[in-house]
């Protein structure tokens, strides 16, 4: 039987994991706007309008299933409307991939944190996840594998266009780091552990240098052949409530069990390899 993936919030990430999938996979994936249906046909992908269309033919299809839909104040939104149906299809799926974030952690000041730490959230989005993954690791004989992603950029989700611009800022906040993955290096682990499934695993992704969020942007400037934005004083500088709040959490991630139970290899193992990687393929 042909391997099927039904993914479901077939976003930035789920279409990074899909292309590597190859010919011999069929791929559901949903979306809400159904304008944006022939893009996915165009990546070889099924498009399938959810909410809206019956998801019961694509449940029973499949033997995978990603799940990359955010939980929001009323809980899990894919578990409120598919939950029952999901567990009464768990012994059909060879693997299940929910993806949610190293928020959970919380704040740490700093310190390391693994896949054996406690989860701590310091936000209500961490509070959400946490939530969100106990429930969906409730379900009996679900085969599911939890992938904790750090933050996530790639083709499109740079800061050289901002640099560019000249709307680059070098906020710093003394101690501060955050950790990264670029998105060929999250389908890659996805595709790692569907080669090799451990039902109940969860996994770090994130890369091998936690760094504070000033110097990739100086990075980016140096690449570019641009001067490097001023710092801002964290303290002083004026922000949004919503851009002050990713500086609510400093944490280093290990990413240790990625590549000791997956045999994963980064192809971008820093922010550097990453950066100049993007811009290499933008010409």
């Amino acid at each position: 039987m042909m391997p099927t993936l039904l993914s479901i919030g077939h976003g930035y990430s789920a279409r990074a994991f899909a292309a590597l999938l190859g010919p011999e996979w069929r791929v559901i994936g949903t979306l809400r706007d159904a304008a944006r249906a022939e893009d996915l046909r165009a990546l070889g992908v099924e498009p399938l309008i959810w909410p809206g269309q019956d998801m019961t033919a694509a449940l029973d299809a499949a033997t995978h299933l990603l799940i990359s839909v955010a939980p929001d104040e009323a809980g899990d939104p894919v578990l409120n409307a598919l939950g029952d149906a999901v567990a009464q299809r768990a012994r059909n799926l060879d693997w299940v991939g929910y993806l949610s974030t190293t928020a959970v952690y919380g704040d740490r000041g700093g310190d390391w944190v693994d896949e054996t730490s406690p989860l701590a959230p310091t936000t209500r989005r961490g509070e959400q996840r946490v939530r969100a993954e106990a429930a969906w690791a409730a379900i009996p004989g679900l085969p599911l594998h939890i992938f904790r992603l750090a933050g996530i950029y790639g083709p499109g989700r740079g800061p050289f266009e901002k640099v560019r611009q000249g709307t680059a800022r070098r906020i710093v906040k003394p101690g501060q780091v955050f950790s990264r993955i670029h998105v060929a290096d999250i389908a890659r682990v996805l595709v790692a552990s569907v080669a090799r499934p451990d039902p109940g695993a969860v996994y770090n992704l994130c890369d091998d240098d936690p760094a504070p969020p000033q110097d990739v942007i100086a990075e980016a400037a140096r690449l570019l052949g641009l001067p490097i934005p001023p710092a801002e004083d964290f303290a002083t500088a004026k922000m949004t409530p919503m851009a002050r709040s990713f500086y609510a959490e400093s944490k280093r991630v290990s990413n240790d069990r990625i590549k000791r139970e997956l045999g994963v290899s980064l192809a971008y193992p820093t922010y550097r390899e990453g950066l100049a990687a993007l811009l290499a393929a933008a010409g």
